[in-house]
C-alpha cells in the first residue's frame, strides 16, 4: 500500500491540510500522510470551521500526485465504504449516517506544482456538538480506540477507489447517493437531483425537463 507512508502524526496543528500542503510544496512523495489528535483551525468546504474535540475524531490529510478529476467522488465512496453500509453521500463529498454529517472531505490543489492534498475528517467518538452544529452534525459514536483501525480502513479503501475506473466509481456513488430524486435548490435554481455524470458533476433535472450539470457550489434539499 502506497498511501499512508511516510506518516507524520501531530498532537496539535492548525489543520492537517495546512501541514500536508507545506510538505507537498517541499516535494513530499505520493501517499505522505499527516494525522493529528486535534486541529486548532480545522476547515471544511467553503471556509467553514471543522469542529472536532481532541482525540475524538479521525483527522487526516494525504499528499497525492497526478490526482484525477473524479477524486472528490472517489474519495467520498472510499470513506463511505470504510464507515459501513449505513453511510450515504451528499454531493459532492459529505458523508451522512441517518441523515447527519459524520465525515467531510476537503481537497486543495496546486496544479503547477503537481500536488493535491486530500483532507478527511470523521467524527468517530464525538458525543456532543456546539448548539450551532447540533441540528446537522453526527457521529459514529464509537470508542476513541477505533480511530486507528478506521484510519487503516480509510487508507485501504482510498487505495482501491481513487484509481478505479470512472464507470465503477459512478456506480458506487449512485448506490450511496443521498440526494437522488430529492428536490434540491442551489443559487439561482431548483430541480430534482439525478445522480452524477462521468466528471463527478451533479445532474439536476429542472421542471421543464432539461438537465443541468453543476460543477460546484451549495446544494440543499428544497423545503
Amino acid at each position: 500500500m502506497s498511501l499512508g507512508h511516510p506518516r507524520l502524526h501531530l498532537r496539535s496543528t492548525t489543520s492537517t491540510n495546512d501541514r500536508a500542503k507545506e510538505l507537498a510544496s517541499r516535494g513530499a512523495r505520493h501517499g505522505t500522510l499527516v494525522t493529528a489528535d486535534v486541529q486548532t483551525t480545522g476547515r471544511g468546504r467553503r471556509g467553514r470551521t471543522w469542529y472536532a474535540p481532541p482525540g475524538e475524531a479521525l483527522l487526516m490529510s494525504l499528499v497525492l500526485r497526478d490526482a484525477t478529476e473524479l477524486l472528490p467522488i472517489g474519495a467520498a465512496v472510499a470513506v463511505a465504504e470504510a464507515i459501513g453500509p449505513e453511510a450515504t453521500i451528499k454531493w459532492p463529498n459529505d458523508i451522512l449516517v441517518d441523515g447527519r454529517k459524520v465525515a467531510g472531505i476537503l481537497i486543495e490543489r496546486r496544479q503547477h506544482e503537481d500536488w493535491t492534498v486530500l483532507g478527511v475528517g470523521i467524527n468517530v467518538a464525538v458525543r456532543e456538538f456546539p448548539p450551532e452544529l447540533a441540528h446537522g452534525a453526527g457521529s459514529l459514536r464509537r470508542p476513541p480506540k477505533d480511530i486507528e483501525p478506521l484510519l487503516a480502513d480509510v487508507l485501504r479503501e482510498l487505495e482501491r477507489w481513487i484509481g478505479a475506473a470512472e464507470s465503477v466509481v459512478v456506480d458506487a456513488w449512485d448506490a450511496r447517493d443521498a440526494l437522488r430524486d430529492q428536490d434540491v435548490t442551489w443559487p439561482g435554481g431548483r430541480g430534482v437531483a439525478a445522480g452524477v455524470d462521468a466528471h463527478g458533476r451533479l445532474l439536476v433535472t429542472q421542471d421543464d425537463g432539461t438537465q443541468l450539470s453543476l460543477d460546484a457550489g451549495e446544494v440543499v434539499l428544497a423545503r
